[in-house]
This record gives structure tokens, sequence and C-alpha cells, in this order.
């Protein structure tokens, strides 16, 4: 796989993010990191894996999930392209609390975590790309919450499509289903009131 492919597709996404950062730091981290194809269906990381190394989807979609005490699996969310998955140890975790599968073929982006934490300490610019990641993180966790205390099913599902314009086709959705805390039912039914089918 070719390094200066990389530093496009990464420069892309930080177009595509408004993020200001230069050409030379994403290929030093383009440097650090491995690249693969991953199958569809793989389990990329388990539950109580190390999180020694966390990822960015370059191309496809990932999902993380609990598994609860019933067996069942929740989704917690989706990692489709330029957005990172695997990144429990970046906030302090030393063991993964959920688990990642791809759900279509994924191309995926694997650095170790310590390396881009020296780098986030080490370079200015991108303390302030590792500031943006954290505050979408915390407005999406804000909305998240906010989705469970005071929507209703409908009203989470149509966030939900704001927040993800096309997963909804690419998507089983029995998996978005358990994302929204409803049942798989309950979701047709809401998609045929708005005439999704």
């Amino acid at each position: 796989m070719n390094k200066d492919y990389f530093v496009k597709q990464l420069m892309a996404f930080a177009r595509r993010y408004d993020i200001e950062v230069s050409e030379e730091l994403v290929g030093e981290i383009v440097s650090l990191a491995s690249f693969r194809v991953v199958k569809k269906g793989e389990i990329l990381a388990s539950i109580g894996d190390d999180t020694t190394y966390a990822g960015l989807t370059l191309s496809g979609l990932a999902r993380a999930y609990y598994i609860d005490n019933d067996g069942n699996d929740i989704t917690r969310g989706f990692a489709p392209e330029g957005v990172m998955f695997m990144d429990e140890g970046f906030f302090g975790y030393t063991e993964r609390n959920c688990m990642w599968e791809t759900l279509e073929e994924t191309t995926v982006m694997i650095c170790e975590t310590a390396a881009i934490k020296k780098i986030i300490k080490e370079y200015v610019p991108f303390k302030d790309v590792w500031i943006y990641l954290l505050e979408s993180g915390m407005r999406y966790k804000i909305y998240r919450e906010n989705g469970f205390l005071v929507e209703n099913a409908t009203e989470r599902y149509i966030h939900f499509k704001k927040l993800y314009p096309d997963l909804s086709e690419r998507v089983p959705q029995r998996h978005i289903a358990t994302y929204l805390g409803i049942t798989p039912e309950s979701l047709s039914r809401i998609r045929g009131a708005m005439k999704e089918g």
C-alpha cells in the first residue's frame, strides 16, 4: 500500500472536517501506522483485549457493540470512513470495553496509542486536532444521552439519520435498532410510518 495515497486520503478527511494539519505531520503518522484490508464480519477487537492500538476507518464500516447479561449484542456506535475506532486507550482504558467488528470490507489504519499520544504532546497543530476530536466526542456523547432521556424512538431515529445520513442503507436494521434502544420490529414500524420501506 502506497504511503502517498494514505497521506492524500487523510488530508481529504482533514479538509472534510475543517482540520488544519500539515502533510508532513500526516506523513509522520502514516509512517508509524500499519494498514490492512479486513473482510466483512471480522472481529477487530474483543472485550478485555489490551488497548495498545487504535484505528481509523479509511474505507468501509466498523461497529462497536456490548454484550448484555443475556448474551445479546447492543450497538454502541459506528465507525464509517474517517472515524476512529478501538480508541478506548486514548481515554485511559487498559482493556477494551466493547467488541469491534467490520460490517463491510474495511480498510483500516492501525497506530500504537502511545505513539499518537506522544505526537499529540509534541506538536501544537496536532493538539488542535485532538481538541477537535475530543469536542466532537463530547457532542456525540451529549447527543446520545439526550436522546435516551428526552426523545422518543422516532426522534432518535431521525437524529441517527442526520448523524449518519448514508448508514441506514449500509447497516443491518437489527444493529440500528439496538443502537436506538428498540426492537427491529419497532424500527420497521417507524421506517414504514416515515415511508422508508
